[in-house]
């Protein structure tokens, strides 16, 4: 099957999983196309079966603001005729789904009628579609689609609830690649940031404020007054420069190391002993997955879809938003013996299986072959 992906490029988890996704189906003999405006990050080999296509956006004094929907839809057409690619699976809402649609609209002219699977990640739904600007668009391009997936059923429940959808959503999870989680600390250069005696905690995300950074720069300001410890800080966002304000103001700089975004993140949680995760919301925690597949604990909110993934008492503990105290006591609980963090650390990776990677694409491939046959005419 041919298969054209359309992603954001960035470190963002809807297209670290659209990058990985496509790199599975690629082993599996379907032939790719990633269609988006650079290279995924995640995306580092092309090879026979594997191809990126660039998305330009020419400059028009004309235009306040480019379009870029106008370029994606236009490449889109392009890439369907030359590669013969047999459906479109676009992830985010906007504005994702909404120029392949005008892409499908264009190809009907011309006699070629290809699939949309559309997948909901979170914020094209919660935050960008939900906008009055928005919201409208959102819920057309999701009724048009040949199939709609979301990444957690909490999300299926509130793009429901938000918006007047007449698809049937299927929930399929976030997924892993195990095989890339099979270190030893031996492996992992451990003493290269912590001593023997120090826990390390680790926190991985865009730092934008629904991540409540601060929270979690709370939390191991508790923690590392009880016991030896350091904070691994990895990416980058608005919230980055309060947090290192805040590691002044507790002076804890030389515990708390930022590292930046980074490519090697599953090195990095190779020789963590615990993760933090204190989010307004997620709509399923990839990063979570990402560290328990590491055999790294969680401590984390209870919001959105995050106790899909996180088991309480299993996998790690939840606490509601914000409940900074209980947090760092659970975190606590969990680092104080080595017996019991090596009890969570097992049901962290026991947990992360369920979320393999081989059992999770097989669902897309059925979708796939599904949307193909039943695909909507104009």
């Amino acid at each position: 099957m041919n298969i054209g992906i359309v992603c954001y490029p960035t470190f963002g988890g809807s297209g670290v999983l659209a990058t990985e996704l496509g790199l599975e189906l690629s082993r599996k003999g379907h032939e790719i196309h990633f269609i988006t405006y650079s290279q995924p990050v995640r995306l580092e080999l092309l090879s026979s079966n594997v191809h990126f296509h660039e998305v330009n956006v020419p400059e028009y004094p004309l235009f306040h603001y480019q379009p870029y929907e106008l370029a994606l839809s236009s490449k889109l057409v392009d890439m369907v005729k030359i590669h013969n690619i047999d459906v479109l699976h676009v992830h985010y809402a906007i504005p994702h789904a909404y120029a392949a649609y005008m892409a499908k609209k264009m190809l009907h002219e011309e006699g070629i009628n290809v699939p949309i699977v559309t997948t909901l990640h979170g914020t094209d739904v919660t935050l960008v579609g939900s906008h009055p600007f928005y919201k409208t668009a959102v819920t057309f391009s999701i009724n048009k689609s040949d199939a709609v997936t979301s990444v957690s059923q909490n999300l299926k429940e509130v793009t429901q609830r938000l918006f007047n959808t007449q698809k049937e959503i299927k929930v399929v999870p976030n997924f892993i690649d195990l095989e890339k989680y099979k270190t030893t600390y031996t492996d992992c250069d451990r003493d290269l940031l912590a001593r023997p005696e120090e826990r390390v905690i680790t926190h991985v995300s865009n730092f934008r404020p629904v991540k409540r950074i601060a929270d979690v720069i709370e939390i191991f300001y508790k923690i590392q007054n009880e016991l030896p410890a350091k904070l691994m800080m990895v990416g980058e966002g608005p919230e980055r420069k309060q947090a290192e304000h805040l590691c002044k103001t507790y002076n804890i700089e030389d515990k708390v190391v930022f590292l930046g975004n980074s490519s090697e993140v599953d090195k990095i949680l190779c020789f963590s002993d615990l993760f933090l995760l204190p989010s307004e919301t997620e709509s399923f925690g990839l990063a979570a997955l990402e560290a328990m597949a590491s055999g790294v604990p969680v401590i984390s909110s209870n919001s959105g879809g995050i106790p899909e993934v996180n088991i309480e008492g299993v996998s790690g503990y939840l606490s509601p938003v914000g409940a900074i105290d209980e947090m760092a006591q659970n975190a606590l609980k969990i680092l104080k013996a080595d017996s019991t963090l090596n009890t969570f650390k097992h049901g962290a990776q026991v947990t992360a299986t369920k979320f393999d990677i081989h059992k999770i694409v097989p669902f897309y491939e059925a979708i796939y072959e599904e949307a193909l046959k039943n695909c909507i005419s104009i």
